[in-house]
């Protein structure tokens, strides 16, 4: 029987820890190696700054007095955006239709604290 990458013998000997890297394949390192320390760093840019469970992505949006006196306008007229409310508040304050989404959806439940909170 052949010793190919995906032979009895190869699958025995890769969970010991001593079968042959495939070509192309790099192979995990000890850990606490300074290999593995060099390898988690290219993984997670910013090097620690991200919190742990949190998934990298944008940054935090800093919305200016002008869009947030808007944004809370529109709240208060209405709760629940619909779609071409969104398109509009999007061109307007200059922000993807997306953050305006994210926005309601943070302001309703901050609402509801508030209003909890209150009773």
């Amino acid at each position: 029987m052949e010793k190919g990458p995906f032979s009895v013998e190869w699958l025995a000997q890769s969970s010991r820890g001593g079968a042959r890297e495939m070509p192309g394949e790099s192979r995990p390192c000890p850990p606490g190696s300074p290999r593995d320390r060099e390898a988690a760093e290219r993984r997670s840019p910013g090097h620690g700054a991200v919190p742990a469970g949190a998934v990298p992505g944008r940054s935090r949006t800093k919305f200016s007095a002008e869009q947030l006196q808007e944004l809370e306008r529109s709240f208060r007229e209405q709760r629940y955006i619909g779609a071409g409310e969104k398109r509009r508040l999007a061109a307007v304050l200059n922000l993807s239709q997306s953050q305006i989404k994210t926005w309601f959806q943070n302001r309703r439940m901050k609402f509801k604290r508030q209003t909890q909170d209150a009773r």
